[in-house]
């Protein structure tokens, strides 16, 4: 029932289709990732304005993530989020590659150095002064 009323159309833009899919929040934002060249349609950089059919394969880069999907279902409207699932199809390495990546991700922030609770006080910077200069007593 719902996936009929997706399928009202054949074709859709594909800033418009990206903003359906829920890959990005607006389609202004669509707009700037297609022609910033995050995103590629069939291996090619393509307009905003493009259409998108079933079946073809795309490649988004958001952010860390990088998202390689085949298009299933077309929609020009922004529905809840479940419906938006099943407009595309996203590859099994590409669910791998992001979870691997998201791990190594959280690692680096485990292992990263935590910053100071608080700027040091006048008695601390004159230590670490001194002991930079090499002077500590």
């Amino acid at each position: 029932m719902q996936q009929d009323k997706l399928d009202q159309t054949s074709s859709v833009r594909l800033d418009k289709w990206l903003w359906a899919a829920r890959f990005y929040k607006t389609r202004p934002a669509a707009r700037e990732a297609i022609a910033g060249g995050k995103v590629h349609l069939n291996g090619l950089r393509v307009k905003p304005a493009r259409v998108v059919k079933t079946g073809d394969r795309l490649e988004i880069t958001r952010g860390n993530e990088r998202f390689s999907v085949t298009v299933i279902g077309i929609s020009d409207r922004r529905g809840p989020a479940k419906i938006a699932e099943t407009l595309y199809d996203e590859s099994e390495e590409s669910v791998a590659r992001r979870a691997r990546e998201r791990e190594e991700r959280a690692l680096r922030r485990r292992v990263a150095p935590v910053p100071p609770e608080r700027r040091p006080d006048k008695r601390s910077r004159r230590r670490i002064i001194r002991f930079t200069r090499g002077q500590e007593d």
